[in-house]
């Protein structure tokens, strides 16, 4: 009875232990972190309405509006805002909402392409033609406010990943344990040399 009792013991604590790791698997926990995050995030809305290259600001260079053309955006410029606004503000936004896992990996992704992008977009600036302006603050806070972001989500990614890996280990632990309790378990049910019964039909030795 005890035995029957140990199992189903084991039972609730494996599958207790297989239903947490199945929600650490799809969610994150960014904890204090996750306030610098937003912050972070703010700060890259926030400089869209600052000027990317003269009097262009990020909102323009996303729309090509209010002179762009005429400042010569090129391209890396306006692939970084557009990344910068999806997966920087976007998908960050989602994953400290939503806590999901795997938006967090797609905002991470997508921070660090960003960052790249960005720095072709300030070295677009800084060899454009005489004539035109160079990197505005926007761009730069833009650029320097993604790194940033990629780094946190690095750490917060990594950090899921840790917790996940000590739950794996503690269950197979568990599982090691009970294991090795089954076996001798087993071991004191069968001994190696029982004793034999005596048979009644066998003649006693004589006095």
């Amino acid at each position: 009875m005890n035995r029957e009792q140990d199992a189903g013991d084991f039972d609730d604590l494996r599958t207790e232990i297989e239903a947490a790791e199945r929600r650490i698997a799809r969610e994150i926990d960014p904890g204090t972190r996750g306030f610098v995050v937003a912050i972070l995030v703010f700060v890259l809305l926030a400089s869209f309405i600052l000027p990317h290259t003269g009097q262009v600001r990020g909102w323009d260079v996303l729309f090509s509006t209010h002179g762009a053309g005429a400042a010569a955006v090129a391209l890396p410029s306006r692939v970084f805002t557009w990344l910068a606004l999806v997966f920087g503000v976007g998908f960050s936004m989602l994953a400290l909402l939503t806590r999901r896992w795997a938006l967090a990996w797609v905002a991470l992704a997508g921070s660090a392409l960003a960052s790249g992008t960005g720095m072709l977009a300030v070295w677009s600036r800084q060899t454009v033609a005489a004539g035109h302006p160079g990197p505005g603050i926007g761009l730069i806070v833009a650029w320097i406010t993604v790194v940033v972001l990629t780094f946190h989500w690095v750490r917060v990614v990594w950090s899921r990943t840790i917790v996940q890996l000590a739950a794996e280990e503690q269950r197979r632990q568990i599982v090691a344990q009970q294991q090795s309790k089954t076996l001798l378990d087993s071991l004191d049910d069968n001994p190696k040399n029982p004793e034999k019964p005596e048979d009644p039909t066998t003649p006693s030795p004589p006095d």
